[in-house]
């Protein structure tokens, strides 16, 4: 293996994600039809630097550097590889919103990871890839769908080996997300969360995971709707998010099977049959302008290929 050469680069696409999924605490993820372009050169200079230009109005506040998260996931490949750093530019299309729970920071770190390794021969594997992204992210759900696609579940061993299991997910679920002007960090997020949770919570938790899988796999409203409850973040961190709580009922009223906290928020998600999605989207929209804030809602399809990446052409 060599260092990349001055010039090289890669484009990365990277999708967004929802993660928690309801009573899917840190362990539940899936993959959006929304996303992120980077394109990352070589460029010249030291190890030290990363330039960061962002096209798109929502991330003027992004800024470069050594600590910036693609370049602190690039680094960690190159140290794997047994490869020197070399300076990188990326050039970054931004459609994923950053704090609002849809998985931005996840995009970064696994493009860092992806960019890093397809410039020099691909010589970490996928599975090496996602171990990486989750202990520089500290929590799978959002960086297990992002690299890889689809609805995922990912459990620690007792063994402490991490394992992936892509779950089912209907075509005809419809993934409706609200995402508003506000932003919310996910440290805020946690920060808000008890230290500890009580064993009854756990186990509704537990009940409600097993009823919403099912109901993804199947198609089953019912069960979705039933599913769609958590006893472990969302109780603590709908105070955070301005008008929240009206936005999901409008969501309800308009016929979604239920409506929760995408990742740690703002953002809202509410799964629904097709035939109501944009009724839904729109009545999330116009209940969260009653509130005093602006936002804009999507309906998104899940996306199964996760993160891929091409050479990207050199220019003279």
């Amino acid at each position: 293996m060599e260092r990349p050469s001055l010039g090289q680069g890669v484009v990365v696409n990277v999708p967004a994600t929802t993660a928690n999924l309801g009573p899917g605490f840190d362990c539940l993820g899936a993959a959006l039809d929304l996303g992120n372009r980077f394109a990352l050169q070589v460029v010249d200079g030291g190890a030290e630097r990363f330039d960061l230009i962002i096209e798109g109005s929502e991330g003027s506040h992004l800024r470069g550097g050594p600590d910036n998260l693609v370049y602190r996931a690039a680094q960690r490949v190159w140290r794997e590889a047994g490869i020197e750093p070399v300076a990188l530019e990326a050039r970054v299309q931004l459609a994923v919103p950053p704090a609002r729970g849809l998985g931005s920071s996840a995009t970064a770190i696994v493009a860092g990871l992806i960019g890093a390794n397809a410039l020099v021969g691909e010589p970490l594997s996928t599975e090496k890839l996602l171990e990486l992204a989750i202990d520089i992210e500290g929590h799978p759900d959002n960086v297990v769908p992002s690299l890889l696609g689809g609805l995922c579940l990912t459990a620690r061993t007792a063994s402490q080996r991490w394992r992936v299991l892509r779950c089912e997910w209907a075509a005809d679920v419809q993934a409706v997300v609200a995402i508003p002007s506000i932003r919310l960090s996910t440290s805020e997020a946690r920060r808000a969360m008890p230290r500890s949770i009580p064993i009854p919570d756990a186990v509704i938790n537990l009940g409600a995971l097993t009823l919403l899988l099912q109901g993804l796999r199947t198609g089953n409203g019912d069960l979705i709707a039933d599913g769609l409850h958590d006893r472990i973040h969302e109780p603590y961190r709908w105070g955070l998010i301005q008008g929240g709580r009206s936005v999901r009922q409008a969501a309800l009223e308009a016929g979604a099977w239920g409506c929760v906290i995408s990742g740690a928020g703002p953002t809202l998600l509410a799964l629904a049959p097709p035939d109501r999605a944009e009724a839904i989207s729109a009545a999330m929209v116009a209940a969260w302008e009653r509130e005093g804030v602006s936002s804009r809602g999507e309906v998104l399809a899940l996306q199964d290929r996760g993160s891929r990446w091409e050479p990207l052409a050199r220019t003279h």
